[in-house]
């Protein structure tokens, strides 16, 4: 059976276009900031502009599919909160304080964290490699969050912005490690549409009971920033990643997404005005080489950050 070379080059602009749409994400976020908006009214907004296409594409593949029991509707929900949910608030409010390149770096490091709880939760074995590439990944973001205590000049607002990202990050892992059996029964489509809309339910809860309706009440310019970040680094990259790791598998799918830190800092510095130090080049150039490490190392692959 020959290669399909045309599916290949497609799977490959499909990853490089997933990983340049998430990683637009901090970007938009930093924007919005700008105006008086707070993190759960954006992740709201966010979330509720992205809700009718996960709700067809949940209603579509779960026409013909298998009824869920009870218990997939409790891990639905505890995947749905911890992923969606628990890890992009934490995100968010992470943004708050930090550069949009940093908080990509620190968020970039999810495989990692799989690896770690693979060994201390599930007893797997820890090789040389994976720890080697753990070292490089936090030694890299060591060197870049020395850039943002010196660029914000408030070491304690650098200090929780990156708490709360690498919180944000290892709550993707605990997702991704509890997602890959519910993968297997549902598939991709129907079980992201649904944690997605569990995700939708937890953030509108949320947004009910700790802000006012009047927070609604924004600029234009908000709403097309999150009308932004709903289509282009939310419902087109979730698609574009699940087409792409199809045509050309899951490791090269991440080996390309690679890019996507630094296309966050690339555009961090193109719209933010943030600046582009060496300790952030070479701290990110760690990172990335860390998670490749990883990512590539034979475990099962972490797939792609929203």
């Amino acid at each position: 059976m020959g290669r399909d070379v045309a599916g290949e080059r497609a799977g490959v602009l499909l990853a490089l276009f997933a990983a340049l749409g998430f990683s637009l994400k901090a970007v938009f976020v930093k924007l919005a900031y700008a105006w008086p908006v707070g993190a759960v009214t954006l992740i709201a907004l966010r979330m509720l502009l992205s809700l009718p296409v996960f709700a067809w594409v949940g209603w579509k593949s779960g026409r013909t599919a298998q009824a869920l029991g009870r218990r997939d509707y409790l891990t639905l929900a505890a995947l749905g909160m911890v992923g969606y949910y628990g890890s992009t608030l934490l995100d968010f409010l992470g943004l708050q304080y930090i550069s949009a390149g940093l908080e990509r770096l620190i968020l970039y490091t999810y495989p990692t964290f799989t690896v770690l709880i693979a060994v201390i939760f599930f007893k797997k074995k820890l090789f040389a490699r994976e720890a080697f590439s753990i070292l490089l990944s936090y030694i890299g973001i060591g060197l870049a969050f020395a850039h943002d205590l010196d660029s914000a000049g408030q070491g304690v607002a650098a200090w929780t912005g990156g708490a709360l990202v690498l919180a944000s990050s290892f709550c993707y892992a605990l997702y991704l490690t509890g997602s890959a059996p519910m993968i297997v029964r549902l598939g991709s489509a129907r079980f992201t549409a649904l944690c997605m809309l569990v995700s939708t339910l937890g953030v509108l809860t949320h947004f009910a009971v700790s802000e006012p309706l009047t927070a609604l009440i924004l600029p234009w310019q908000v709403y097309g920033l999150c009308a932004a970040m709903a289509v282009f680094s939310t419902v087109l990259p979730v698609f574009m990643l699940s087409a792409a790791i199809r045509r050309i598998g899951a490791s090269r799918s991440v080996l390309i997404g690679a890019i996507g830190p630094m296309g966050t800092i690339f555009f961090g510095w193109w719209w933010l005005d943030e600046a582009i130090s060496p300790h952030q080049t070479i701290g990110a150039a760690l990172v990335l080489t860390g998670v490749l490490l990883v990512s590539l190392g034979g475990r099962d692959d972490p797939g792609g950050k929203q």
